[in-house]
């Protein structure tokens, strides 16, 4: 039976790819307890009509290239309201555990030595399968999925993503945020042996009514990321 958590407690609550009835049960039921949301840029908004009357919003949404809140700040949220006794709904994107800044804002909520919970969402490749009718490990073509990032965090020195490691053609790359940078991504993984004529497909705004998708193959990614620029969040 689920047990409503007590004041100053924080659950990071995975709000799904879009449409807003891909919330779990779990993540419907925290939100209807909180005390205060501090909610993301691809969280569906209307999943806020879910909250109680007197819930406190917080826009903490990043785009990228465009930041409306720095992470020290989010950080520092949650542990200001969750030390005043309140419960805090982190409501993310997606799935928290997959490209969510999940492993800083634990970091501190454990220094704070506040408990948290994680409630899982719908992360951005399942939908995307899903939308497109496809299986991610199609029983004698991919026996293996990867998730890995076309977008990485600014600040680095140097690029961290090994895309010939990733080439695999046995295997799925689902890679998230990669549409403005597809031609670049694609030609990497041709120079390390991938056929020009495998399969690729772009899923931009999966599971919402303005998704759109496109299939080609990696000799075709430059000119189908051209054709979805307009489209891209």
């Amino acid at each position: 039976m689920f047990q409503p958590p007590e004041p100053g407690f924080v659950t990071f609550v995975g709000a799904g790819p879009g449409a807003a009835d891909l919330l779990t049960l779990r993540g419907l039921r925290a939100l209807q307890q909180a005390d205060v949301v501090l909610h993301d840029d691809l969280a569906n908004r209307e999943l806020l009509e879910h909250c109680r009357p007197g819930t406190e919003f917080i826009y903490v949404g990043k785009r990228a290239g465009t930041h409306s809140a720095l992470q020290e700040e989010i950080n520092w949220l949650l542990v200001a309201h969750a030390r005043a006794g309140r419960r805090v709904v982190r409501l993310k994107g997606g799935d928290p555990t997959v490209f969510g800044r999940l492993g800083e804002e634990l970091h501190a909520l454990r220094c704070a030595q506040i408990e948290f919970e994680i409630v899982p969402g719908v992360t951005a490749a399942c939908a995307a399968a899903a939308a497109a009718g496809i299986s991610l490990t199609q029983r004698g073509v991919a026996s293996t999925a990867i998730l890995t990032t076309g977008h990485e965090c600014e600040g680095k020195r140097s690029r961290s993503v090994d895309w010939s490691a990733l080439a695999h053609p046995g295997a799925t790359l689902c890679v998230y945020m990669g549409a403005r940078r597809l031609g670049e991504i694609a030609g990497r993984l041709k120079d390390a042996g991938i056929a020009p004529d495998t399969p690729l497909l772009i899923v931009s705004h999966a599971s919402r009514p303005t998704q759109v998708i496109r299939s080609g193959t990696l000799e075709s990614a430059t000119e189908l990321a051209a054709e979805l620029e307009d489209t891209l969040p």
